[in-house]
């Protein structure tokens, strides 16, 4: 670990810590802690300053640390490897490298930003820095490859839980893997897999699960500023790390179960759609219909203005509720 890793849990909110007393637990000249506090900066902690008392973060100072992640997950820890990164292209494409590499499942990529993020359908997801959380998790199930479905409902039936548990804020989710806090998108997640030919099961899959924890500074885009909306409305000390950790004790409880179905209760419970008249979108065009529910393989029952019934998949279509 560089001294700018190994400095970071040692800054609290609550105390200072002397440069001189930081560089003795550090093993290092009181030089390389100063330089390891201005790389801190430049990377977006707020640290402050005091002659004759030391270092200490500032009460909004919000980094993402894969110790403070660590810690928070508790004995879930030791089946994870944790690796958090300032920017990167894609956590969904760094990944896919790792997996066909050989990388161990619980592998777990975290970036604070993103210059290349997607989302479903090829579109673009926007990742900006210090606002969000942008994470893609390496997973071997031995599971049919039409079951994949199944990790990316229980992932956004996991974010629905973590956000609200610790925004006090009631989710929904937009069939099939929208999560929404007061009708606006606040994550969206991708899960891309790769097949074993000779079985017909998964040879990996990579869950990518991009969250707006804040809205970013200057607002959204244009494009998206209507339908796009944050988990928190003020920043605080591991906020964003402690969403992290919240998601993965949530999916992890549920993907340990995956087959069973455990988390269709609360992904159920937590949609935006059923009972209500919908447009299915897809190549053919837009038909209008309601929906019904949905089935045990996470498709959407629906029944169309014209009489008919069908059981959506999500890789066909996508639904926009009028």
């Amino acid at each position: 670990m560089t001294v700018k890793e190994r400095l970071l849990p040692l800054l609290s909110e609550n105390r200072f810590i002397s440069g001189e007393q930081a560089a003795k637990e550090l093993n290092v000249s009181r030089a390389a802690v100063w330089k390891a506090v201005e790389q801190l900066r430049r990377e977006g902690c707020k640290i402050e300053a005091v002659t004759n008392k030391g270092y200490r973060l500032r009460y909004d100072n919000d980094i993402l640390q894969a110790g403070k992640i660590n810690e928070l997950l508790g004995p879930l820890s030791n089946a994870l490897y944790i690796n958090v990164e300032r920017t990167v292209t894609s956590t969904n494409i760094l990944l896919k490298e790792k997996a066909a590499l050989g990388a161990p499942e619980g592998t777990v990529l975290i970036a604070s930003s993103q210059t290349s993020g997607r989302g479903r359908f090829a579109r673009k997801f926007y990742s900006p820095e210090n606002s969000g959380i942008y994470m893609s998790i390496l997973l071997r199930p031995r599971m049919p490859a039409e079951n994949a479905v199944l990790i990316t409902t229980a992932a956004a039936a996991a974010v629905a839980v973590a956000a609200e548990n610790l925004s006090g804020k009631k989710t929904e989710i937009k069939w099939v893997n929208d999560v929404l806090i007061n009708g606006k998108k606040i994550c969206g997640i991708l899960t891309e897999a790769a097949l074993d030919v000779e079985s017909g099961s998964l040879d990996y899959a990579v869950l990518g699960i991009g969250i707006n924890a804040y809205t970013p500074s200057g607002g959204f885009p244009e494009e998206i500023k209507n339908i796009a909306g944050a988990v928190f409305e003020q920043k605080a000390a591991d906020l964003r790390s402690r969403l992290a950790a919240e998601v993965l004790k949530s999916f992890y409880g549920f993907y340990s179960t995956l087959e069973g179905r455990g988390f269709l209760e609360e992904y159920r419970r937590r949609s935006a759609v059923i009972g209500k008249r919908i447009s299915v979108i897809s190549r053919d065009g837009a038909v209008f219909a309601t929906a019904l529910g949905i089935d045990e393989n996470c498709r959407l029952q629906v029944k169309y203005d014209d009489g008919r019934t069908a059981a959506l998949s999500s890789g066909e279509i996508s639904t926009k509720i009028i």
